[in-house]
């Protein structure tokens, strides 16, 4: 982190010293107008006495701008937690290399009654079970998930367009100590995407926005080392998708088992079908296929388990105000994949009748949710999300989770195009093996302002 904030000080520095001109986005974009700033290390603006060439510059530079601005309005992924359009660009007049700056600060207060989450988050599968006088309410505040990004994009004969994107949040070490992470890192060119980026698996426009940063249990935002390929066909209305994912492991061992290294990446890959004016509503589904290896103490040979899930996704606008989010996920052996059971150790355990094999768990979950816009400032979305482990594969200890449940409701408003404020209420469940079972609120309060 040391090292890149070094490199964006210079970054600026040579920006300033170099002939730079500010303009702000022109009329025809009135959603998006932000600061670009023309910038030429060699170039040296004159003044001209003679109109034409001075009207032949602002032109030039005009041109400049409004490249600028389609390549970040062009290039920008929308969806769950994705970072805003950035309000500082840096472009040369020929718009062969621009790159942007941006970023939010968020502040959440929230407060836990009738049962607390063991979690900075609100997160089902970390509600203590039994609870007692420790976990009845507690408060907190966080600012942890404030963002910083960077955006670069350039113009390349035989690449085409390649972007370059980074952020990073507070949440890179343990809570409340506000140590950086990188979220993602990664470079985008002719449909193939290399990096850090959140999962293939994942449908970014399946789940609506929450102050929890968690989200609905059932869906599947993570984080992922990816190799991906995407292509547009049918008239943009089709989009197919596949990648090689690095692996995340985590299973039920016994005295006969023990983990080691992965040596074969996850294939997630999807096929997605969008539809109206603005593609705006689409069903996507997706597959993931992985190979869950382990060592066999006994034998002293490795081994190997098979993991697939299939989902089925979406959002479908219905009307102009409402809007539907929904996602349905099914498998054996995909923890990472389903927001609950990350690092839960259940993507497999000893079979019941013979503890010398090892069987993949299998595991369900869903989740829906309505909003609505009341107006272009105000909206208010409300929703269900489950996730259950089915138990025939035990044998599971008795306090080992089940099932958990994810209540939601929240109100959004826009006091500003970069300032926003928000309230919800948030209900969750937790049940064990055993039926022995948990439960929480929470209330939050947010505040966020994008820069």
């Amino acid at each position: 982190m040391k090292k890149t904030f070094q490199l964006l000080i210079a970054t600026l520095l040579l920006a300033t010293s170099a002939t730079a001109q500010r303009y702000r986005g022109n009329a025809r974009s009135e959603k998006y107008a932000p600061t670009v700033y023309l910038v030429s290390a060699r170039e040296v603006d004159t003044v001209y006495e003679c109109c034409g060439a001075a009207q032949r510059l602002a032109a030039m530079n005009q041109a400049a701008v409004d490249n600028a601005i389609n390549d970040y309005m062009e290039t920008h992924r929308t969806g769950f937690q994705q970072a805003e359009k950035p309000q500082f660009v840096f472009t040369t007049r020929n718009n062969r290399f621009s790159f942007s700056l941006g970023g939010s600060i968020a502040l959440r207060g929230s407060y836990d009654f009738k049962g607390v989450v063991n979690n900075t988050d609100f997160v089902p599968y970390d509600i203590p079970v039994p609870g007692n006088y420790d976990t009845r309410q507690k408060i907190s505040m966080d600012a942890s998930t404030s963002r910083l990004f960077m955006k670069a994009i350039a113009h390349s004969g035989a690449l085409g367009r390649v972007v370059i994107f980074i952020d990073a949040d507070f949440r890179g070490g343990a809570p409340g100590s506000y140590t950086p992470r990188i979220r993602t890192a990664h470079v985008s060119a002719l449909g193939f995407t290399l990096g850090r980026d959140v999962t293939t698996f994942c449908d970014l426009q399946a789940a609506p926005t929450t102050i929890d940063f968690q989200g609905p249990n059932a869906y599947n935002f993570n984080f992922a080392t990816v190799a991906r390929y995407e292509v547009d066909f049918a008239r943009d209305h089709m989009r197919f998708g596949v990648a090689c994912e690095l692996p995340n492991v985590s299973g039920t061992y016994n005295d006969i088992f023990a983990p080691i290294p992965q040596r074969m990446p996850d294939f997630p890959f999807y096929l997605l079908y969008a539809w109206g004016p603005d593609r705006s509503s689409h069903i996507r589904a997706t597959g993931i296929v992985r190979n869950l290896y382990l060592h066999n103490l006994r034998t002293g040979r490795n081994t190997s388990l098979p993991g697939w899930g299939a989902q089925l996704s979406g959002t479908i606008r219905m009307g102009r105000p409402l809007r539907l989010f929904f996602n349905g996920v099914y498998g054996r052996g995909i923890t990472p994949y389903i927001l609950d059971l990350i690092g839960s150790g259940l993507d497999f355990a000893p079979a019941p009748s013979n503890p010398d094999r090892m069987r993949t768990i299998p595991m369900w979950g869903g989740q829906a949710a309505l909003q609505a816009d009341l107006s272009k400032r105000l909206s208010v979305t409300g929703g269900y999300s489950t996730v259950r482990v089915e138990h025939e594969n035990g044998p599971l200890p008795a306090d080992r989770y089940r099932q958990g449940q994810y209540i939601f409701c929240n109100i959004f408003c826009t006091l500003t195009p970069l300032c926003r404020v928000a309230a919800e209420y948030l209900h969750g469940t937790r049940r064990n093996m055993d039926g022995a079972a948990g439960a929480a609120n929470r209330v939050s309060l947010q505040v966020q302002y994008n820069f």
